[in-house]
């Protein structure tokens, strides 16, 4: 974090990195949304969401009558700070690209994506990148694929709106240079103690992964609540995934790799 803006967005750098697993978008036969999965309970019944807001402006931008029946198998829980929103945003933007024959890195494409949010973009390139500005700005970052990843969310949402609010508008300085796990290292969380706060259960998170064997790095995603550790081997955290779940069976925990 650096700044609040007077347009009222945060000139931030964040590091963006990206799993081979989440949510998926498909597209059917009819019309409308739809939402299943794990955690579709807590989008049921919304009129309006990221995803239909994203196919509203796709038909909008491109002039274009909607594809189909949309559906969304949400995978990750929602507020969580693992941006699954904003990925899904992104997600219905390269499958309707897809259907209408549009290509990937058509403009438009992206200046939808701006319009949608500020961490869209970053998820429509889908590369390892830090972004500035509100988060659009992306300059790619050299990754780290296959590296072994564990999600763990204590089981609660938190805003976004509330963690920003409170944080304490101190700028401790830029994001290093390097490759992805070297900046990772170096960097900080600006928004984790804001979010200990609103969500002390973050902490123990934090803690439980730091004491597993093999880790090589455990933080705060986004803004939370989910934390995530990097682990030296697959076995590693597997191991450090069977422990968390032994010790709290009602977090949520997802073995996963960086793409």
């Amino acid at each position: 974090m650096r700044r609040r803006r007077e347009d009222g967005y945060h000139e931030l750098e964040t590091l963006f990195a990206f799993v081979a697993h989440g949510d998926t978008v498909t597209l059917g036969d009819g019309a409308g949304f739809a939402v299943d999965g794990p955690f579709a309970a807590a989008l049921a019944g919304e009129g309006d969401n990221l995803v239909t807001r994203t196919a509203a402006k796709f038909a909008q931008m491109f002039g274009v009558e909607a594809a189909g029946r949309i559906t969304l198998t949400k995978r990750l829980p929602v507020a969580s700070g693992l941006g699954g929103g904003s990925a899904d945003a992104a997600a219905t933007l390269r499958l309707l690209a897809r259907h209408e024959g549009i290509a990937l890195d058509d403009p438009r494409l992206f200046e939808c994506a701006d319009a949608l949010g500020s961490d869209v973009p970053a998820c429509l390139y889908s590369r390892t990148a830090i972004g500035r500005g509100r988060g659009e700005q992306l300059e790619p970052v050299a990754g780290a694929p296959g590296t072994p990843v564990l999600l763990v969310n204590p089981g609660i949402a938190v805003a976004t709106a509330a963690v920003f609010a409170r944080w304490d508008g101190i700028d401790r300085g830029a994001l290093g240079e390097g490759e992805l796990l070297l900046v990772a290292a170096a960097g900080r969380n600006d928004l984790e103690p804001p979010a200990l706060a609103v969500a002390p259960e973050v902490g123990a998170v934090l803690a439980l992964l730091g004491a597993q064997a093999g880790v090589t790095l455990a933080r705060m995603s986004g803004s939370g609540a989910t934390c995530f550790a990097l682990f030296d081997d697959v076995a590693a955290r597997d191991r450090a995934a069977a422990a968390v779940r032994q010790a709290h069976p009602g977090w949520w925990c997802l073995e996963t790799v960086l793409l």
